[in-house]
């Protein structure tokens, strides 16, 4: 028997779209949920934009305060795409009124925002899920399970790449995301959140590490009305940026593995350059989201001049089957979220945490709370 869930969006930018867009189609998709969901409301600050959305996608309800659909008794279920320094307000409310939380990452600023929604979620006993899409790329999950099975050995050694060039223009405007007050730690939180998630879900808990960060563009100018996105700006009051436009980062894995991680936002020539290589004492795996279902797997007893073959994932690796009938056929970046709205949902039909978790953030959280002290005492940081 199915039945429907009322959900709604708060914060209505880009990724409000995509957890929209994603509630849409995963019915179609994943047609064996018992839940359905029903779009009751939206929520955004900005005049206008939440009456777009309902507009467009059917809400039934569209609002600018967000505290109206924390009271709205049709809503079971809530995605939270605001910025990040409303992540802890508004995930902590949400939950204490009994509602399942979609949050992107990184929840928050700080390790204890992410441990407060984290609490929250706990004490209501509602289910909480997290914005780590690239996890649920059919490629990644093949790799965990190989890694797993011991196909290449024991891993020795581990790096990972999240290079983009958003906001390599100078004439990029000032917003939030370059405050510290409401953008956090900048590209640690943006990017390289995504970064600890992979090395965590592939390789298990980090123990250490040590970080560099630093600031490319140190001014930019305000924008003169609302943003979306990554806007550009000129003429406006120029300001500083507050928080790193990069970070490397040295990593010792609990198992013995090391690591390298390193983000950037401002890399001109990389749009979206994310992925890994990981290096087994019997082989390697390789992967690159902009080939998204492409594996490349080295295994095998020869050890020297091994070779490198391509895996096209198919029908059997991770989601993939939702999607496609037959190996090689394209996934995007979209379909990644309709895989995290199907563990979302399912998490609340079963009441079984399914997919990355709030707890996943706390450990993200903290693993950026100690690059930055890292970079500050130019030291190696252990992590509890």
């Amino acid at each position: 028997m199915v039945s429907t869930l009322g959900v709604a969006v708060v914060g209505f930018g880009w990724m409000g779209r995509v957890h929209t867009q994603a509630y849409v189609r995963l019915p179609h998709h994943f047609p064996q949920l018992p839940l359905r969901p029903e779009l009751v409301a939206v929520a955004d600050e900005v005049p206008g934009r939440a009456e777009e959305a309902a507009a467009q996608y059917g809400f039934a309800t569209a609002v600018q305060d967000w505290r109206e659909i924390a009271a709205d008794p049709r809503v079971r279920a809530v995605s939270i795409a605001a910025p990040n320094f409303l992540h802890r307000e508004i995930g902590v409310a949400m939950a204490e009124a009994g509602k399942h939380i979609w949050i992107e990452k990184p929840v928050g600023l700080t390790a204890e925002d992410a441990r407060a929604v984290a609490g929250a979620v706990a004490k209501a006993g509602v289910q909480g899920t997290v914005g780590f899409n690239y996890r649920g790329a059919p490629a990644v999950a093949t790799a965990r399970e190989l890694i797993a099975s011991g196909e290449i050995g024991t891993v020795t050694h581990v790096r990972i790449r999240l290079f983009s060039d958003y906001a390599a223009h100078p004439e990029g405007a000032l917003t939030w995301r370059y405050e510290r007050e409401r953008g956090g730690s900048g590209v640690l939180g943006d990017l390289a959140s995504h970064g600890v998630d992979l090395a965590r879900f592939l390789l298990g808990e980090i123990e250490s590490l040590a970080a560099d960060t630093a600031v490319f563009i140190p001014e930019r100018a305000r924008p003169t009305g609302a943003t979306a996105g990554h806007t550009r700006a000129t003429g406006g009051e120029p300001g500083p940026v507050e928080n790193e436009d990069y970070v490397g980062c040295l990593l010792r894995f609990a198992s013995g593995a090391r690591g390298v991680l390193e983000a950037s936002r401002v890399s001109v020539g990389e749009q979206n350059s994310y992925g890994f290589e990981v290096h087994g004492t019997k082989g390697a795996l390789f992967w690159d989201f902009r080939r998204m279902g492409e594996l490349g797997v080295s295994r095998g007893t020869a050890y020297q001049d091994q070779p490198v073959s391509t895996l096209y994932v198919g029908p059997g690796h991770g989601e993939y089957g939702a999607f496609q009938p037959g190996s090689a056929n394209g996934m995007g970046y979209d379909d990644l979220k309709v895989i995290e709205a199907y563990h979302f949902l399912r998490s609340v039909a079963e009441g079984t945490a399914h997919g990355p978790t709030l707890e996943d953030a706390v450990r993200s959280a903290a693993a950026l709370d100690a690059m930055s002290r890292s970079a500050e005492r130019r030291s190696w940081v252990d992590l509890a």
